[in-house]
């Protein structure tokens, strides 16, 4: 779908696609073919555009009208959906992702790689530069809809994803996003088995900070979307902190003693944030005890790192080759 829309500049704006949805619905007793459309809005300029091909041709992608014996007819299911333009503008957006699910090369812009989250504005962004130029129809179009938005601070080159979109987003790219994010040696089985551990214990210190904040505070999942922030949890130390205070690396095991992996990457990160960053061991065999506590441990690069209690070995070495 990509591939077809890629050579058009313009894929519309709400405003076009309300006027041609709601003119088909007023005038459903008249045939429309793709060329009087074309002769509606030839020579119009709707939001600084004035070639529109492209966006009827994405129109019938996600499948908003539909070709039938030639003619162009409004899909009856969206009908229903074009009493405000708020409304059109939401329902759109779920027939864009729908569409775009199965679509390969949505997760070369939506890839792990390309998230990051921002503590100040609470929210997760997104690289400007992951469209590039192949895809830069598709960036101006969900600015347009209001998806993404451009980050506030000018010099900061990335889109922050609109909350009102994010349920969506979550439901439909998101699944693929993780199934994408394994790195090529974790397709191994034990390595998907150690994701899937990973992902319990993570759930599980979503509930208990939850819990522990009386359910006030609004705890965000990051390693939902993202792989390298180095932490995967952001939360607060108490219900009275405005921005997140809490960076939790959450590391699951089992057996009688905690052990776990710490990449380079966490530890750098864990060096940065110092008594704002902690780490929550979780017994996968204890999980499910109604009583059961993780072991906290706050600035773990100084409380671990520097305590004789913890055996640290390394496991690979990076090595190059200076000759």
């Amino acid at each position: 779908m990509l591939k077809d829309l890629r050579k058009f500049d313009n894929l519309g704006t709400p405003n076009f696609f309300f006027e041609l949805l709601t003119t088909l619905k007023v005038s459903e007793k008249q045939k429309w073919q793709i060329d009087d459309i074309n002769k509606l809005f030839f020579n119009r300029v709707i939001d600084n555009r004035s070639v529109f091909e492209g966006c009827i041709l994405l129109a019938l992608r996600i499948n908003l009208i539909e070709e039938v014996k030639g003619y162009i007819e409004l899909n009856q299911k969206f009908e229903n959906y074009l009493n405000s333009k708020s409304q059109m503008n939401d329902k759109f957006v779920e027939r864009l992702f729908l569409s775009l699910e199965a679509v390969n090369e949505i997760y070369e812009i939506f890839s792990s790689e390309n998230f990051s989250q921002d503590i100040v504005y609470n929210s997760l962004q997104l690289k400007s530069s992951a469209f590039g130029f192949k895809y830069a129809n598709l960036k101006q179009l969900l600015i347009d809809f209001n998806v993404l938005k451009v980050h506030p601070t000018n010099q900061i080159n990335k889109l922050i994803i609109n909350t009102r979109y994010k349920k969506i987003f979550d439901k439909v790219i998101l699944p693929q996003i993780k199934k994408r994010k394994i790195g090529i040696e974790e397709f191994k089985k034990s390595m998907e088995q150690q994701q899937i551990y990973g992902e319990e214990a993570e759930k599980f210190v979503l509930k208990y900070e939850h819990n522990r904040l009386n359910g006030i505070k609004e705890i965000q999942w990051i390693a939902e979307y993202i792989v390298n922030a180095g932490y995967d949890i952001a939360s607060f130390n108490s219900v009275e902190d405005k921005k997140p205070t809490r960076f939790i690396e959450v590391k699951s095991y089992e057996g009688e003693k905690p052990y776990f992996f710490w990449s380079r990457n966490e530890m750098d990160v864990a060096k940065r944030k110092l008594t704002e960053y902690w780490l929550y061991l979780i017994n996968r065999k204890e999980i499910n005890q109604d009583d059961y506590e993780p072991l906290c441990i706050q600035n773990p690069s100084v409380e671990i790192l520097d305590n004789a209690e913890w055996d640290k070995s390394i496991d690979k070495y990076k090595i190059v080759f200076n000759g």
